[in-house]
């Protein structure tokens, strides 16, 4: 392969990754898949000998590189919000992100009882996720839904829900989920949650509350 051709080749992947970053809804995932696309196109303006191209993204770079640093290094605040299951909010809220859930969670369907448990996840006051729990008889906690909106998906959310600060679970507690999707059996993974057997058909499960 040419240098030339080669050099076109590293300058349409730059391109193609800037612009996949601008379909991100996560700000997060938008500045991390930019600052690569900008690398990129660094990498190329240096290929082709080209002193503006390579000296505008090392500009891009630091803007990318600053924001993240903000993004990840933030002081947010975390807390929770319980509501009950027959909420008009909560309502509003599972129908305007209904095509998002089924992405995540085929197939759920919100039937409250009883025993269900709503609760809203804050970050500055602001509804990031909602948790969805329900208490089963033999005293396990099924997540029936575990949602985070497009713009908090930026792995901060679930770390706070599962660990004893979000003071959801309260009390040691076994808690279990279907494997509902690729992506969400892959999230339970990082949250702690391990494949096991309940209920004679195949879930996700971990120990939580202290």
């Amino acid at each position: 392969m040419d240098g030339p051709l080669w050099h076109e080749i590293v300058g349409y992947i730059a391109s193609a990754i800037v612009v996949f970053s601008l379909s991100m809804k996560s700000v997060l995932r938008l500045r991390l898949i930019g600052l690569a696309g900008s690398i990129g196109f660094f990498a190329y303006g240096m290929l082709i000998g080209s002193v503006p191209i390579a000296i505008t993204n090392v500009v891009i770079m630091a803007i990318h590189a600053y924001f993240l640093r903000k993004l990840l290094g933030r002081n947010e605040v975390f807390s929770i919000l319980r509501v009950k299951p027959d909420s008009l909010y909560l309502k509003r809220f599972l129908e305007f992100h209904a095509e998002q859930i089924q992405r995540f969670q085929p197939g759920f369907e919100y039937a409250p009882t009883g025993d269900t448990m709503p609760v809203f996840v804050l970050r500055d006051m602001i509804p990031a996720g909602l948790l969805i729990a329900v208490h089963r008889d033999d005293d396990s906690l099924e997540i029936q839904l575990d949602y985070a909106t497009p713009q908090y998906r930026d792995f901060k959310l679930g770390p706070f829900v599962y660990s004893d600060d979000s003071e959801i679970f309260g009390r040691p507690i076994c808690a279990w989920s279907e494997p509902w999707s690729e992506e969400h059996t892959a999230y339970l993974g990082r949250m702690g949650f391990r494949p096991t057997e309940r209920y004679g058909r195949r879930v996700l499960e971990r120990a939580l509350g202290g």
